[in-house]
This record gives structure tokens, sequence and C-alpha cells, in this order.
């Protein structure tokens, strides 16, 4: 079991996809749970990853093969985490702001709050505050992330929540906010309920931050 565990973080973290995937279907043919998979295998190999890129061993190319790789283990399990009866935590929503195209740390929180049993509706890039209304209207989730990459699109950050006010829905929702250039000092200006500087920590504060409204 240890070996097939230990080659599925190996493929994962060298992007091979198709391996990824056979590895992930023989694993569960074997009768390795899917929270196995996930802990011991999937989501280390991406912490791996986010370390390598940290100290520049690994770029972008590598982040995002990586990234993919595991995507298509995440559809084959992401079924059978929810037939364990598995409740989701919360439902979380995602987006990068307006002006900004870059979804790699978007996509790598998104796969740990999964992991973590959250149910995330990606609403992807260039988001606009009109569509985090639509959207927030729409799904009615318990928190809203936003992700900027570039400084120059973090102001946006303002901008939506001010709009998620204006249309009455701010109370209803926690905000989080991250992204390479954004501090905690940022966050607090723009008025934001959370931050994180990497995707494991977004998964805690999440979880902290839901348990705190629910006993409010």
């Amino acid at each position: 079991m240890s070996d097939l565990l230990s080659e599925l973080y190996e493929r994962t973290m060298e992007g091979n996809a198709p391996r990824v995937l056979e590895l992930t279907n023989q694993a569960l043919a074997d009768g390795i749970s899917p929270d196995s998979l996930l802990f011991d295998a999937l989501i280390p190999a991406l912490e791996e990853v986010g370390a390598r890129f940290e100290r520049g061993d690994y770029f972008v190319p590598e982040m995002l093969i990586a990234g993919r790789a595991m995507s298509g283990a995440l559809d084959v399990l992401r079924p059978l985490l929810a037939d364990t009866g598995a409740e989701t935590v919360g439902k979380f929503l995602m987006g990068t702001v307006k002006g900004d195209v870059h979804d790699i740390g978007k996509n790598l929180v998104n796969i740990m709050l999964e992991g973590a049993g959250f149910q995330v509706i990606d609403i992807g890039v260039q988001v606009s505050p009109e569509k985090f209304v639509e959207a927030v209207k729409e799904h009615q989730p318990d928190i809203v992330g936003m992700s900027a990459f570039l400084t120059t699109t973090m102001p946006m950050f303002k901008v939506n929540i001010h709009e998620l006010g204006k249309a009455g829905l701010r109370e209803g929702v926690i905000v989080m906010v991250g992204g390479a250039p954004v501090t905690q000092e940022y966050a607090d200006v723009v008025g934001a309920d959370g931050y994180a500087a990497d995707a494991a920590t977004a998964v805690r504060i999440a979880k902290d931050l839901i348990a705190a409204k629910r006993s409010a």
C-alpha cells in the first residue's frame, strides 16, 4: 500500500496525469480509501510542489502541470468522498478579481478546500463585482474567496466588498482574500474577514471562521 501511495505522490509532483489517474483507480481497486489517497499522497505532493515553487526550484509550468494531474485524480475521488457521507464543512465561492487572470493559487486553494470537505464553487478569473454579487445571490455560500496576484488588481477587493454591502449581502457571508502581494494589513484595510498566505492556512482559517460564525 505504501509503495502505491509513494508512487502516486511522485507522479503527482512530476505532473504525470495519465499515471496519476491509473494509480488512483488501482489504489481504489486495492481497497485504499479515498481519504488516504487525498491526505497521504495527493495533498502532500501539491504542498511539496508549492514549497519548491517558493524556493525557486519549480516554476509556474511545473505547478500548473502538477495541479492538473491532481485535478484528474480529484474528479475520480470527488463523488466517492461525497458518498462516504462526509458532510460538507461549508460552501466556498471562489474567484480571481477583475483585471487579473492568475489562477494557480486559486486552483491550489480550491483543491485543498475540497480535500478538507468544503463544497467549492469556482467562478473563474476576471470576475467583476457584479458577477461576485450575482454568484453570492445564486449560490448563497458561507464564504466568498477573492484572489489577486497583482498589486494593481488588489484594490478590487474593496470594490467587491462595497458592492456586496450595497446589495445587502455583506452581513450574510464571510469574505476571505489572498494572493501573492496581499498581506494581513491590506486585508484589514479593505474590510475582509480573513486572509491566508497559502493554501493550507486558507483551509484552517476558513474552518475557524465558519465555526465562529455558527457559534455566534
